[in-house]
């Protein structure tokens, strides 16, 4: 007869506290709460509230991961030049960009960041820039610029090796590389668009969704450093998402179809086709995101028209460990 040591390799242990890094599949008795207890893999994905940000605003971009995550720029209303970095529990200030910016694109980590682009949005002559902005973890300094002006590009990679792909004014399907210092072309997609979705690094990006100048769409892309192809549709047409990720498993969140309300349905992409997720985020688009699939981030946005939000939710995505309370009936 098979025993749990044969198969797990160790005892039943008996524990004043949960372990510290239990292993999936492990059981032990906790002595102080007396009950059973097991370590699963989660099979369904779930959000988690996380720290309010300091300043609600939304059409900003985000960049890092789910505990070291980086927020600039936005819409008060008015455009900010504030930034914020978020530690997985609370958000700090960081260094203000040089120049008050609305939808910039962005990319990187929370102390090699990377801003381009946006509205400058500062009446009377608000306009669309093609600035470039560099941060360090306090401090940011200017890039070079980009070749063409652009809002609300989609962001992917990393500070010394960054892409930013369309823009929603003016309508552009244009890519641009950028190397640390320079931005050179890239490949075109084949949907002009801007406010999509975003994930990935500069040689295998994901754009989803957004916005192509008459309505929202659902098309995917997929570039491999050079080339833009079709991916799998999303179910639901929307631009103005939180999302994050790499190209094989992304997540989409929230965002809006042109129709009110603004939505809160997410899905998930797992290189070749989208699911709608039975979770939903709090109803809101033009948020910011950060982070991997099964380990996220978004924050900021807009619930409703001419309204601002500084929430935070955490997505923690299928596979990830969790402790479970053996209960018997």
């Amino acid at each position: 007869m098979a025993t749990y040591k044969g198969i797990q390799g160790f005892t039943i242990q008996n524990l004043s506290a949960d372990p510290s890094n239990p292993i999936e599949g492990q059981v032990w008795y906790n002595s102080t709460s007396n009950v059973w207890k097991v370590e699963e893999a989660t099979t369904v994905g779930a959000w988690a509230t996380g720290g309010n940000m300091g300043t609600a605003r939304y059409g900003l971009p985000g960049a890092g991961t789910q505990t070291a995550a980086l927020a600039f720029g936005g819409y008060l209303p008015g455009a900010t030049n504030a930034t914020e970095e978020y530690n997985g529990t609370s958000w700090s200030g960081g260094g203000n960009l040089p120049v008050q910016k609305y939808q910039p694109g962005g990319c990187g980590t929370q102390t090699a960041g990377l801003s381009f682009g946006g509205n400058t949005y500062l009446p009377p002559s608000p306009s669309i820039t093609n600035t470039t902005e560099e941060y360090d973890g306090s401090a940011w300094t200017a890039g070079g610029n980009m070749a063409t002006v652009k809002r609300a590009a989609a962001g992917a990679g990393t500070q010394t090796a960054g892409l930013a792909s369309g823009s929603d004014s003016p309508v552009s399907g244009s890519t641009e590389e950028y190397d640390g210092s320079t931005w050179t072309t890239g490949g075109t997609m084949a949907t002009a668009r801007g406010s999509a979705g975003k994930a990935g690094i500069q040689t295998a990006a994901l754009v989803f969704g957004g916005y192509d100048g008459t309505a929202a769409t659902a098309v995917t892309e997929e570039y491999d450093g050079s080339t833009w192809t079709t991916g799998g549709t999303m179910n639901t047409a929307r631009n103005s998402m939180g999302s994050f990720g790499i190209q094989t498993s992304a997540i989409g969140a929230g965002g809006f179809d042109g129709t009110p309300p603004i939505k809160n349905i997410v899905e998930e992409y797992n290189g070749s086709t989208w699911t709608s997720s039975p979770t939903t985020i709090s109803t809101r688009d033009l948020m910011g995101g950060a982070g991997t699939n099964p380990a996220g981030v978004i924050f900021g946005g807009r619930p409703v028209s001419g309204s601002t939000s500084a929430a935070t939710e955490e997505w923690t995505g299928p596979g990830a460990a969790v402790t479970k309370t053996i209960t018997v009936s």
